[in-house]
């Protein structure tokens, strides 16, 4: 395992999971993201770029395995999901999401240290 790829893997994943935020839901938090709906429609293509350099870095990390990649990237997504909503919405994590999200750190954490 490389540690230093799957780092990279979660730093890209994360910033792909942000902007896939902002163009699911800014439009629905704020009226003013209805009139520029092309520019976050556009802006899936470097997303997807994102998300490929993410997975191709994961699977390095995980030696040549996609499923460890895939995890990652949905670990990643929880956690982003989390706090952006959160930080935008205010949503409170009530114990149902705190469960959620700890049982998806021990995902994270059994793809990363168990051998």
């Amino acid at each position: 395992m490389q540690h230093r790829y799957i780092v990279l893997a979660v730093l890209f994943f994360s910033i792909a999971q942000s902007i896939a935020w902002m163009q699911m839901n800014a439009p629905i938090l704020w009226s003013s993201f209805n009139k520029y709906k092309w520019i976050l429609i556009l802006l899936g293509i470097p997303v997807t770029w994102i998300y490929m350099t993410a997975t191709k870095h994961a699977v390095i990390g995980f030696e040549g395995n996609l499923w460890p990649s895939r995890i990652l990237s949905f670990v990643t997504g929880i956690i982003v999901f989390t706090v952006l909503t959160w930080w935008f919405k205010g949503e409170s994590i009530n114990m149902k999401t705190a469960v959620c999200l700890v049982l998806s750190a021990a995902i994270f954490l059994i793809q990363v240290f168990w051998k």
